[in-house]
């Protein structure tokens, strides 16, 4: 039977915590976002149309004829800006693939290469040493995986697959698990800091994430690939894609498996007792279809599964002690999205038609209990936007949505609607000024109407090719369905359907210099959030209230080199302030500091190795049982190491090493991060091995 104080539950919703106060282990749904296409172009030259064959001079030119010409005509220094800006797209910032010089947000840009290079196997690899981001996971692979973004809460990031918002239904405050979401499919995956709240809605108070899966291009290609090592690590996966005259598709399937990971530190067993291991299994599989029914009509359609299963030690008994049995979280989510597209004025005009689908289901089988709490959660949303070409890299994009979730959980079935509408204006001067605007209104069925803006202007000095950058918004978070609607008698606590959204502003500002012909680049940029009306317990401890107040800033700094042809290095550093602002205490989970650096080295051309070093600094935290607050987490330093040697064009061997030094950390509290791992495996492909 469900137990609304659980140990399983409640260790496992504890770290998606509210700003003062853990979360009570409830679950929860967010309203409707900015919908981007479910496949954009990621390939240079920039163009909102597909690319044409060039015609003969005459009165009307196909565009894809006019855009060369009007690069030919920048001057000289234009052009190496634009050739630069091309050479790395970005989707997250507008919701159209854009240059990433030509955007002032603060972003930050892993491609399928990287991924490939740094062996990264699930996205919490990904985000550890990324700026302005702090990772907390219960363990090893699978544990539950929270993401604090510039100090804010872990619900107030979106997170976006191939354009679906994937925010679980089913979790305490709709805040995703990123534990399961695995990287083998992954061709950009794009990390966007500050208020989104203009053009993607509710919980883009601390940034984006944006993950887009591979696109078929070109002839068919097979790939495949097989790993083993430390923690009875067993992974595989396989993947075709292509193109064929007007369609293109690709399909994925990807296996993880790791055991008996030490998570449970031993001084908190009861003497006698041994710890056990976590054990973990995920299976993936997605697909990505695209057909050009004419010049007028496009249809594509992406489709996403996993099944995941996760064998944990909680917590039972009082005082709270880890269980001697394990218990059991597994998770099936489904995510699709089916659009069709219709090009208008030879391409100027593009409206996107689509429909969005996600169903998540979570049981939590608690050791010693014989029923399992199993909760669904759905989410449906029809979308439609339009991106209209005003003049060559200038865009006018207006959209609607509605979007219903609904939550069905023991003792609750509830539901709540959003409509939302915006427009977005991106406008770029000579190749040197750019600036996108974005308002947005958002109609709830329960708390009404709420609106939102950001702007983001951005200039390229000539001569020192300087970049400055800033911007300024709004953001919001809608209170969830639990908060709304469950409510647990039993323990005296009730729901508040009266519950308005948490709301933030902020800012950011910046620069990027560019040295040595653009071979070492470094820049800053200092960020500051006001969050209010945060959803916390109330006084009494009896229900939900808008009654917190939070602030956080700081800076994020990088410097790149690329020292020579073969050696290339970047380094991170992030500052982070994040204060409860009615107490002065610094918030749950939020390092001061972290560094990070990564070299990578070519020393043969079939040869590639690379190293991480990644340092946090200590951290206000709770206990394991979170019966104790105000602790001070020691901080941590691990060095990771990677390899790959490519036999020929078609086979390539590679290995890791994780945790160099064997470094023993806990993060959060009470659960043990991995120790020394071990890896080595084959990649295969028909041809193009990354």
């Amino acid at each position: 039977m469900f137990s609304f104080l659980s140990v399983a539950r409640r260790h496992r919703a504890g770290l998606s915590s509210s700003t003062v106060l853990v979360s009570i282990a409830t679950f929860g749904a967010a309203p409707a976002t900015a919908q981007q296409s479910a496949s954009p172009d990621l390939l240079p030259p920039v163009e909102v149309d597909p690319p044409r064959k060039p015609a003969a001079p005459k009165p009307a030119l196909p565009r894809g004829a006019q855009t060369p010409r009007a690069r030919a005509s920048q001057p000289a220094a234009t052009q190496s800006a634009a050739a630069q800006a091309n050479a790395q797209l970005v989707v997250s910032p507008t919701g159209i693939a854009t240059p990433a010089a030509h955007v002032a947000n603060a972003i930050t840009v892993v491609t399928a290469k990287d991924i490939a290079t740094q062996q990264f196997r699930s996205v919490p690899d990904i985000l550890a040493a990324i700026p302005g981001l702090n990772v907390v996971q219960t363990g090893g692979a699978g544990g539950q995986s929270s993401v604090f973004t510039r100090g804010t809460n872990a619900n107030h990031t979106k997170i976006l697959i191939d354009g679906i918002d994937v925010g679980d239904v089913t979790n305490a405050n709709g805040a995703f698990d990123f534990a399961h979401l695995l990287t083998s499919d992954i061709q950009q995956f794009e990390v966007l800091r500050g208020p989104q709240s203009g053009l993607y809605g509710s919980d883009a108070i601390g940034g984006v994430i944006s993950v887009i899966t591979r696109k078929g291009d070109g002839p068919a290609r097979a790939t495949a690939s097989i790993e083993t090592g430390t923690y009875q690590t067993f992974n595989q996966s396989a993947g075709v894609s292509g193109s064929q005259d007007n369609v293109n598709y690709a399909m994925n399937v990807a296996h993880l498996h790791a055991g008996d990971i030490p998570v449970t530190p031993q001084q908190l067993l009861p003497a006698g007792q041994k710890a056990i291991g976590n054990a973990y299994d995920n299976v993936t599989a997605s697909t990505k279809f695209g057909v050009d029914l004419n010049e007028a009509w496009s249809l594509n359609s992406v489709m996403r599964y996993t099944d995941a299963t996760l064998l944990f030690t909680g917590d039972g008994s009082f005082p709270s002690v880890p269980n001697a049995a394990q218990s059991t979280h597994a998770v099936r989510q489904f995510a699709t999205r089916e659009e069709a597209v219709w090009s208008l004025l030879d391409g100027r005009i593009k409206n996107y038609f689509g429909i969005n689908y996600v169903n998540n289901r979570t049981s939590d089988l608690t050791a010693g209990n014989p029923l399992a709490a199993i909760s669904t959660g759905e989410r449906i949303k029809y979308d439609w936007h339009a991106v209209t070409e005003l003049a060559p890299h200038n865009n006018f994009i207006v959209g609607l949505e509605q979007q219903t979730d609904r939550l069905q959980t023991t003792g609750l079935t509830a539901e709540n609607g959003n409509r939302a509408g915006f427009v977005e204006v991106q406008t770029n001067f000579a190749q040197r000024m750019f600036l996108v605007a974005s308002l947005r209104n958002d109609i709830n069925d329960q708390f009404g109407s709420h609106g939102t803006y950001r702007i983001a202007p951005a200039v390229i000095l000539p001569v020192t090719e300087t970049k400055l950058k800033a911007s300024y918004g709004t953001g919001f978070k809608a209170p969830t369905l639990s908060q709304l609607y469950q409510d647990f008698p039993a323990f005296n606590f009730f729901a508040n359907p009266n519950l308005k959204p948490e709301q933030s502003t902020g800012y950011d500002a910046g620069f990027e210099q560019p040295l040595f012909d653009d071979r070492i680049r470094l820049g800053a940029t200092y960020f500051h959030n006001s969050i209010t009306d945060l959803i916390n317990s109330n006084v009494t401890f009896t229900s939900y209230a808008n009654v917190g107040l939070a602030t956080t800033e700081g800076t994020e700094s990088f410097v790149t080199a690329h020292l020579t042809d073969r050696l290339s290095l970047r380094a991170d550093y992030t500052f982070t302030r994040a204060v409860d602002a009615t107490t002065g205490l610094q918030l749950l989970r939020r390092p001061k500091e972290k560094w990070s650096a990564t070299a990578v080295w070519t020393p043969l051309d079939p040869l590639t190795v690379s190293a991480t070093l990644l340092r946090v600094s200590d951290w206000r935290d709770v206990s394991r049982d979170g019966m104790t607050s105000g602790l001070v987490a020691p901080g941590y330093t691990v060095v990771n190491l990677r390899a790959d040697y490519a036999v020929s064009g078609q086979v390539k061997l590679f290995g890791r090493v994780d945790n160099l030094f064997n470094r023993h950390y806990q993060n959060p509290t009470g659960f043990l991060a991995p120790g020394l791992g071990v890896f080595g495996g084959i990649r295969m492909a028909s041809f193009g091995m990354e």
